[in-house]
């Protein structure tokens, strides 16, 4: 090993030990200041948030797996999948997320359990966020489906896999359990909203297309004033049918209509034959996503990392989306942005919006996302961006 190797690696080694010792700071501080948010009790308060145990559900490491709730106006329910990065074999699967591997810059593809740091993630921020008083969403009630399985919330399958520690594991693609668990939670809770929003982001907007016709047919078959929103969910693969038929072992309704390189559009081509105008349909992206323009660099070429090239093979690859959503319907309403974040969004733009503190702040032609969101629930449907398209 060269000197230069030598420097990289201690560089490398010592930013992962940062890392998870800022993570474990933070998910210490949670802990000793009583900031877990506490479980469901018999008598909730409306708008608080509460954790909600499911005894049949699981995390990919084997771990406990809750959801978040917030009780508000019963006939206002928002759904909401969270997202969490993606496994699709088994050098994907050794490797889960860590705050080590992050500011390593390390390969980190999915968070596989759910721990005091990953409720950061599931509330109080954007469309989460109950102080915030430019949210237009303070009022809707919510059921934050996490995400700690890296199958788009679809999975049904123990992945065996070897560790980076050489040890044999197994990751339980247990998505599509937790979601059904989920489900039953909120049906109990909120029985019959007038307004649903089923939304996503990252992971979890991709699961919005491929389950939405379950929480619809199943549980909510009443409601007739639904929207739906994928917030960043275009990673082309072409190995997608045989991700979710063997990897994850999804239901065979969700596979089915997987015959492209694109799964999100294939899921939401198969939801527009049954639902047609019936729904309002939404999608948002940034131009160049530094985060998925990585995943896209490793399932193509092996590199997890964003650079340029990959960047504008991102917005290449959303332009055509675009198109074939708007092909699907012209009615499909886009939020299209080019936001960056110095140092965060390496030279490319944000990933994700819609559970972001920008939520209420960003603008895209003096509109902000929140806005643009809350006026498509109540029928005012538009689009922003398109020319950055």
């Amino acid at each position: 090993m060269s000197l230069s190797e030598k420097r990289k690696l201690r560089k490398q080694m010592l930013e992962q030990h940062l890392g998870d010792f800022l993570e474990n700071s933070i998910s210490k501080r949670i802990v000793e200041k009583d900031l877990l948010a506490p479980v469901l009790p018999e008598k909730p308060e409306k708008k608080v948030w509460y954790r909600v145990p499911i005894p049949m559900g699981k995390s990919g490491d084997g771990s406990e797996y809750y959801i978040y709730v917030k009780i508000a106006d019963p006939k206002k329910l928002i759904i909401f999948f969270s997202g969490g990065g993606v496994a699709w074999d088994e050098y994907t699967a050794a490797r889960p997320i860590s705050g080590g591997k992050v500011a390593a810059d390390l390969p980190n593809y999915y968070w596989n359990n759910l721990r005091p740091f990953t409720q950061i993630m599931n509330i109080d921020m954007g469309i989460m966020n109950m102080k915030d008083t430019e949210n237009p969403f303070k009022d809707f009630s919510i059921i934050d489906i996490t995400y700690a399985t890296g199958d788009f919330h679809v999975g049904n399958n123990e992945f065996p896999y070897q560790g980076e520690d050489g040890e044999q594991h197994v990751l339980h693609f247990h998505g599509y359990m937790n979601f059904m668990e989920s489900m039953c939670i909120s049906k109990n809770m909120f029985p019959s909203p007038k307004k649903l929003l089923i939304a996503g982001n990252s992971a979890g907007a991709f699961a919005v297309p491929a389950l939405s016709d379950e929480i619809l047919s199943m549980w909510y078959p009443d409601v007739k004033d639904v929207t739906l929103l994928s917030d960043s969910a275009l990673l082309l693969y072409k190995k997608w049918n045989y991700t979710a038929r063997e990897v994850w072992n999804a239901p065979e309704p969700i596979c089915r209509p997987i015959d492209s390189d694109n799964i999100t559009l294939c899921w939401y081509r198969n939801l527009y034959k049954k639902y047609g105008e019936k729904l309002k349909y939404l999608y948002s992206s940034s131009t160049r996503d530094y985060l998925l323009s990585a995943y896209y660099s490793d399932v193509t070429y092996k590199k997890y990392k964003t650079d340029s090239d990959v960047q504008d093979a991102f917005y290449k690859q959303l332009v055509e989306m675009v198109k074939e959503l708007k092909e699907i319907t012209p009615n499909f309403n886009m939020f299209i942005n080019n936001w960056e974040i110095p140092i965060v969004t390496k030279k490319g733009t944000v990933h994700t919006a819609v559970r972001e503190p920008y939520f209420t702040r960003f603008t895209q032609d003096d509109v902000t996302m929140s806005r643009w969101l809350y006026d498509a629930v109540n029928g005012n449907l538009y689009d922003v961006g398109m020319d950055l398209l």
